[in-house]
């Protein structure tokens, strides 16, 4: 069974599915064009391909609010939710697709008010709908999102209260088999000198010239639309530190495949705690 949940920026939800609104089909769960990018030299025979760069996402759904046993203040009121929860008016919000065998997330934002036809599409039980949603992104991402542990579990003793031991992972082997290269979202616990986040396999690397003291850590954005580099201290108060970075520094994404990722300071951090999270990227579901 397919349903998609829609959650607006306040929290707000609304879930085509079943009764009383029913989800009778959905388009966009692949349909993405693409812009092929090329270069062409003198005399050359065709062009070179650089690039391919995807439009944004289309998500057109059909549906059908149904109240067998209702008024028609029942469909009033319906129309009238799905509309405030869908308003695009509120920005972004997130779209939740499920089937029997998949659940994939997307952010998008309704096009326009909800469609409401009336010829044949209403009476005083049902009326027919439809849902327009524009997703910048275009990848559907998936729900659970990948954690890297800061340690590597070995072996653990049966004691009465857990205690596990296990070694400390300066570098990992990250697989990202996905659709296209994500973002990663990063925390670096002090203390450390000038703390380095290096993916290996590219060379790219993320490095601030500053003192990440004891209690603090560094939380790092890497996505395009909330790139950000934080120091945030135990009662919470955050400290940019986005012009501290090094200047050959990338705010690089974990490509398609495997990914070394490394991390390293200008004193000993042994024992520090370094987590790595992100979503796989998908071009369909």
């Amino acid at each position: 069974m397919e349903k998609v949940i829609f959650t607006n920026s306040r929290g707000e939800s609304i879930e085509f599915g079943d009764s009383p609104f029913y989800l009778q089909s959905i388009e966009g769960l692949g349909e993405v064009s693409a812009q092929i990018q090329t270069q062409k030299s003198p005399y050359m025979d065709g062009s070179s391909f650089l690039d391919a760069i995807l439009d944004e996402r289309d998500i057109d759904i059909d549906f059908m609010i149904s109240y067998p046993f209702g008024t028609y203040e029942d469909i009033s009121k319906a129309r009238s939710l799905i509309a405030r929860v869908c308003n695009p008016k509120l920005g972004p919000g997130l779209l939740r697709y499920e089937n029997d065998y998949v659940v994939r997330v997307i952010n998008a934002v309704a096009d326009g008010v909800p469609s409401f036809p009336d010829n044949g599409g209403r009476t005083t039980v049902l009326q027919k709908g439809q849902l327009s949603f524009v997703a910048n992104n275009p990848y559907w991402k998936s729900i659970s999102i990948e954690e890297e542990p800061a340690f590597k579990p070995l072996f653990q003793f049966p004691f009465s209260q857990p205690f596990q031991m296990g070694l400390q992972q300066d570098k990992r082997i990250l697989n990202n088999d996905g659709d296209a290269p994500v973002p990663l979202f990063i925390e670096f616990y002090g203390p450390a000198l000038n703390p380095v986040i290096k993916n290996n396999t590219t060379g790219e690397f993320i490095k601030v010239n500053q003192e990440l003291f004891e209690g603090e850590r560094m939380v790092i954005d890497t996505s395009d639309e909330d790139r950000s580099i934080y120091f945030i201290d135990g009662q919470g108060d955050a400290r940019n530190v986005f012009h501290w970075i090094d200047l050959d520094s990338d705010f690089f994404k974990l490509q398609i495949g495997e990914n070394e990722i490394e991390y390293t300071a200008d004193n000993d951090i042994q024992g520090a705690i370094f987590n790595l999270t992100w979503q796989k990227y998908h071009n369909a579901v």
